[in-house]
């Protein structure tokens, strides 16, 4: 997984680029009509009910655009919300604040809807052994929002990309030549460039699974698309040789079933890529 220094500079990058993108040379809507020197208030407004996330990206955003923004929270991420909660309150210039809003707000919403799935699936989740997994199914540029939503609702991330975990697919494994060659050219790559990456493989039915089994090394398989007597005898069949993750178009009617098959983790896309956002709405607040 990657480290804290990484994900915080993603964080900075997204804020970064999306002011750039959103304010470019100045916000002239503001800047025509409001006095430089010009202080308010504005109160985050809950208009949904759900998980609240982005709170505290919030205040990286409010801290970006103007270090002297002040922001009184009242609602924290990963708390439930309903209709005409105030999350919280920020104070100060009032052209900072408006050049903070539309960001404050894709970000809140789309994470809070994404953190109120996820908090869906786990509780169908309770009381098994199995935990709820994200994907790199994420939105373009900003995947670190998304994955720290899953987080705030009490979901696990997987790899966060490319480079920080080995996950031999179908395609990979048929372009390698099969299951063996495919874990076999891998941990010679991994000891080559002296990496320590774990490994997960894929497999597409039964006898994958048992291929897989005779190659020592891989952390975790990939059990996917399976119907759930499959998935049951895939999981006995590897037993505490290594993890075991479900994935293949589970949805909240299903995962429950596919979890009492006994995997430890099921993984799914729509935990970011069929959401809805929860409404919020930043408003000023007239003293």
């Amino acid at each position: 997984m990657i480290t804290k220094d990484q994900f915080d500079t993603e964080i900075q990058l997204i804020i970064a680029n999306a002011i750039r993108e959103d304010v470019g040379d100045g916000d002239h809507s503001s800047l025509a009509c409001i006095p430089t020197d010009a202080s308010g208030k504005a109160k985050l407004l809950v208009k949904d009910e759900g998980i609240l996330a982005g709170v505290e990206f919030a205040k990286y955003v409010f801290a970006y655009v103007d270090p002297n923004l002040e922001v009184e929270v009242f609602i924290n991420d990963g708390e439930t919300v309903k209709y005409g909660d105030i999350a919280f309150y920020v104070t100060g210039s009032s052209l900072s604040i408006l050049k903070a809003e539309r960001l404050v707000l894709n970000a809140m919403q789309r994470m809070s809807a994404i953190a109120t799935k996820t908090k869906m699936f786990v509780d169908l989740l309770a009381g098994t052994k199995t935990k709820i997994l994200d994907t790199r199914k994420t939105t373009p540029g900003i995947r670190a929002l998304e994955k720290w939503a899953v987080k705030i609702g009490g979901g696990e991330n997987h790899r966060f990309a490319l480079y920080d975990m080995i996950m031999l697919k179908d395609n990979h494994i048929d372009f390698a030549g099969g299951i063996t060659q495919a874990i076999a050219q891998t941990q010679a790559y991994l000891k080559e460039t002296h990496r320590d990456l774990k490994i997960i493989v894929e497999a597409r039915d039964l006898e994958e699974i048992k291929e897989i089994l005779k190659s020592k090394g891989v952390y975790r398989i990939l059990i996917d698309n399976f119907n759930y007597k499959d998935t049951k005898t895939a999981v006995a069949l590897i037993g505490d040789t290594c993890l075991t993750e479900s994935s293949g178009g589970i949805n909240e009617d299903t995962i429950r079933k596919y979890a009492e098959c006994g995997v430890n983790y099921i993984s799914s896309g729509s935990l970011t890529h069929s959401v809805y956002n929860l409404d919020l709405s930043l408003k000023a607040v007239e003293e």
